[in-house]
C-alpha cells in the first residue's frame, strides 16, 4: 500500500502545490505525506505507523503544523480543476465518533454531539455534476441538515451553476431565496403531505442526485473518516480535506 498510495506520477503532481505553500522540501517530505495518507487510509493509530514513513512523531507533528495552518484545504482548493458546475447536489452524512475522540472537554466546540446512537460528527458535502467534492462543511451530529445548507451554498461559486439537487430534508425558504437570488433553480422535492405539488421538479437530473451519495461511499473507504478518532475539529476537517484532495488527484 505504501508505494502506491503516492506513486511518482501522484507525487510529481503534488509535490509543485506543496512547494507553492511553503512546505519545505525536505528529503524526506514524500514518506512523510504519504504516512500521514496511510493514517487516513488505515485509521491506524499515528505510534503505529510503520518505520518505512520514518518516525511517527515527526508525522503526526508535520500533520498537526499544517493542520493549524490550514495546508490540506488549500491542497484540495488548489487541486480543482474544472468541475462541472452545471448542476450541484447537497447531502451529508453521519460519523461515528469513536470514544478515543470524545475525551474533550467541550465536546459541542469539536463538532461531537451525543445521540440516542452515541457520539457521532456529521459531513455536509455539496459535489458537482461528476459526483467530484467542492466543499465540505463538519457539524455535530444533531444539527439539521438544512440549516447548515445557507453556509455550504456560499462557500461554492454559482454563476455557472442552473439547478441544485437536494433531497426533501432540505425544504427551506431561505435556502430556496438564497438559491433564487443567485438564479439557481433549487431541485427540491416538497414534502409528501405538502398541497403545493413539485412541478418545478426535473425528475430527470434529480434522479443523478446520487453522486453525492458515491462520494459519500468513496469518502468512507478512508477509514480515518468512516470513523472520527480525532478528539479535535481541525484534524477532522484536515482528514476530510485531505480525501477530497486525493480524489482530485487522482483525477
Amino acid at each position: 500500500m505504501p508505494q502506491t498510495l503516492l506513486n511518482d506520477q501522484l507525487w510529481l503532481k503534488l509535490k509543485p502545490i506543496l512547494l507553492d505553500l511553503n512546505i519545505y522540501d525536505k528529503p524526506n517530505l514524500r514518506n512523510i505525506f504519504t504516512g500521514i495518507l496511510f493514517r487516513l487510509k488505515t485509521g491506524c493509530q499515528w505510534r503505529y505507523l510503520p518505520e518505512c514513513f520514518g518516525k511517527p512523531n515527526t508525522v503526526f507533528k508535520a500533520f498537526r503544523r499544517w493542520s493549524k495552518l490550514d495546508k490540506f484545504s488549500k491542497i484540495f482548493k488548489m487541486l480543482i480543476q474544472d468541475p462541472d458546475m452545471e448542476w450541484l447536489s447537497i447531502d451529508a452524512t453521519h460519523i461515528r465518533a469513536h470514544q478515543s475522540s470524545a475525551r474533550s472537554s467541550s465536546l459541542e466546540s469539536q463538532a461531537i454531539a451525543k445521540s440516542a446512537g452515541g457520539n457521532s460528527t456529521k459531513i455536509h458535502l455539496i459535489v458537482d455534476a461528476h459526483g467530484n467534492p467542492l466543499d465540505f462543511i463538519i457539524s455535530d451530529g444533531v444539527t439539521h441538515d438544512v440549516k447548515v445548507a445557507p453556509e455550504l451554498i456560499e462557500k461554492v461559486y454559482l454563476n455557472e451553476t442552473k439547478l441544485l439537487n437536494a433531497d426533501r430534508g432540505y425544504i427551506s425558504e431561505k435556502v430556496s431565496e438564497s438559491l433564487s437570488h443567485q438564479g439557481v433553480h433549487p431541485n427540491i422535492p416538497n414534502k409528501r403531505n405538502s398541497l403545493s405539488g413539485n412541478t418545478h421538479m426535473d425528475w430527470h437530473i434529480y434522479k443523478a442526485r446520487h453522486v453525492v451519495e458515491n462520494m459519500f461511499a468513496t469518502l468512507k473507504h478512508f477509514r480515518g473518516i468512516a470513523t472520527r478518532y480525532d478528539k479535535l475539529k481541525n484534524s477532522y476537517i484536515s482528514n476530510v480535506a485531505l480525501a477530497c484532495a486525493y480524489i482530485w488527484l487522482k483525477l
